[in-house]
């Protein structure tokens, strides 16, 4: 008998993460520290404000942007990325694209009554736990408990 032929198929690249830039917001709540979060626009999941990068515009000017228009929030960004995450978004078309969100640590000063996409999301803060217990992405809850130990450091 003839050893059996292994089917042998062209490896398909994997295509790489579309880049995007957001922000962890949070504030110091007495002794202990909340998480904002808001819905997304289509699946109504808790998320943190995130948008596509801006031509020439720096990474934390477009996460600072994305902070205000999605949530209404101003404040104090870190100076660095604190991190980054992964998750799948569905386009518009339908098709599913892997997205990399570099995020920034965001400390709120300011939240606005009325910003640009408030008919759209909701926005709530949350308990740290309890805002980790809501996000489905697992590595953005990595980053939400990882920022909570270092701000209570």
């Amino acid at each position: 008998m003839a050893p059996a032929r292994a089917i042998v198929r062209p490896i398909q690249p994997v295509p790489r993460p579309r880049l995007q830039y957001g922000v962890i917001p949070y504030r110091r709540s007495k002794d202990r520290i909340e998480i904002m979060l808001i819905t997304s626009r289509n699946t109504r999941r808790w998320i943190v404000p995130k948008g596509w990068p801006l031509d020439r515009t720096p990474s934390r000017d477009v996460a600072r942007l994305e902070a205000f228009e999605e949530a209404g929030l101003e404040g104090t960004m870190g100076k660095r990325r604190f991190g980054s995450f992964h998750y799948h978004k569905r386009l518009k078309d339908g098709s599913v694209i892997l997205c990399r969100v570099d995020v920034f640590a965001f400390e709120v000063g300011r939240e606005h009554e009325n910003w640009l996409e408030q008919s759209e999301r909701k926005r709530r803060w949350f308990d740290a736990k309890r805002a980790i217990k809501l996000v489905r992405e697992p590595e953005l809850r990595t980053l939400i408990a990882a920022l909570v130990r270092e701000l209570d450091n």
